[in-house]
């Protein structure tokens, strides 16, 4: 053996064992890979199926006719541009309203100290462990009082009471590590305190609040108990209602399922590839108090 052969095994005694660990890294993170996406594939290749052929034995892995008629019979017969619309209406209306209410509340829970502080955290990090269908009872008779069950109008309260509690707590992250010493500048300079939270904080805030406002979108975009409970007429049913209504006593329609599915899925993949980077920046930047 050469001497430069002897030198390298000696400075990389455990090369060999590292490089089987890795390959068997890569190994097990592709199976899971596969298991995890596997659902997605197969729910996408279902919608392109001819219905004749969805329950065509044995399965086919990889569709030998594409067809979009489960997707042209999703707009005909189900009405699915309607729901599309609906959802796409309450779950924006709620996220917008539920970001700026929570920018404030988590504004005022990291800047000041008063009684009862401790108390509204924990009552807020409680809510979060509650199921809903606990709440659903008075929670309904209260839409009823109100005049709003079947309305998109109480559907949108209803999901900004669900989202507030965990986007302050996430937007209190956020503000604690924005040092005091911006606004108090911009106090200085004459800015009020509202206005220094508007033209100073939020802009370095962006990243946090473009997450928060991600994430209640999505919250409110796949919720499915309250608007199956809430939401009775074909005219004001959302995504997830309809998606539900699929399913009866004694048949399943994969082909229109799967072709919702797939129109269902494209809306939060969008936004999460165009909004990843802040996101990512956002998660990051309220994961560590500074």
């Amino acid at each position: 053996m050469s001497t430069t052969a002897i030198a390298r095994r000696t400075a990389h005694p455990n090369s060999t064992g590292t490089r089987t660990s890795r390959i068997v890294r890569f190994v097990a993170l592709g199976a899971w890979l596969i298991f995890t996406l596997f659902p997605l594939y197969w729910i996408a290749v279902t919608a392109f199926k001819p219905r004749s052929d969805i329950y065509k034995f044995p399965l086919e892995y990889w569709p030998s006719t594409f067809s979009i008629e489960n997707f042209v019979g999703l707009f005909e017969k189900a009405n699915f541009g309607v729901y599309l619309v609906n959802s796409i209406v309450v779950a924006t209306v709620a996220a917008i309203l539920v970001t700026l209410i929570s920018l404030l509340s988590g504004y005022i829970i990291a800047r000041f100290e008063f009684r009862g502080k401790g108390a509204i955290i924990m009552a807020f990090l409680v809510t979060q462990m509650i199921p809903a269908f606990i709440a659903l009872g008075p929670l309904y008779q209260l839409m009823v009082d109100l005049g709003l069950v079947n309305q998109r109008t109480g559907l949108v309260i209803v999901y900004i009471a669900m989202c507030i509690p965990f986007s302050t707590i996430m937007l209190r992250g956020f503000f604690e590590n924005v040092p005091d010493a911006l606004e108090e500048a911009a106090m200085i300079d004459g800015c009020s305190r509202l206005t220094a939270l508007f033209r100073v904080l939020v802009p370095v805030m962006a990243p946090g609040i473009i997450a928060a406002f991600i994430f209640n979108f999505v919250s409110c975009w796949n919720e499915l108990f309250l608007s199956v409970t809430l939401m009775t007429s074909d005219a004001n049913k959302t995504v997830p209602t309809a998606l539900n209504g699929f399913i009866t006593s004694y048949n399943i329609d994969w082909g229109s399922m799967s072709a919702a599915a797939v129109l269902t899925v494209l809306p939060t993949m969008v936004l999460f590839a165009f909004a990843s980077k802040y996101i990512v920046q956002g998660l990051t930047s309220g994961a560590v108090k500074g």
